[in-house]
């Protein structure tokens, strides 16, 4: 078994950065998954993976523990939730009322 330190390598960044699907994110980083969630929230597990890398990793490259420890913590706020409630996309955040057009805006 490789160890974090190695996967900290060149190679952890090749690999990294070829993976794809959330699928390939998840089983190449160990984390179990049930697939009828991924199948729902793919993009939303990725996009929000994207954003606790950016956040809590900004100006410096993550390491394996790291990226594996907030792809978990990204793929569990789906378990037990929905897209509606985590509202990872704009379309879900506008959705609460934020979104207002006046009428007048409508007309020419």
């Amino acid at each position: 078994m490789t160890s974090d330190a190695e996967r900290c390598t060149d190679s952890f960044a090749d690999d990294f950065a070829n993976l794809g699907c959330a699928e390939e994110f998840l089983e190449y980083f160990g984390v179990a998954y049930d697939r009828r969630v991924v199948e729902v929230y793919r993009l939303h597990i990725l996009q929000r993976y994207h954003d606790y890398l950016a956040k809590q990793e900004a100006g410096r490259t993550p390491a394996y523990a790291a990226c594996r420890a907030w792809l978990l913590r990204a793929y569990e706020d789906f378990v037990g939730s929905s897209a509606q409630q985590e509202k990872v996309f704009a379309v879900f955040r506008k959705a609460d009322g934020s979104s207002f057009v006046p009428l007048s805006a409508l007309v020419n």
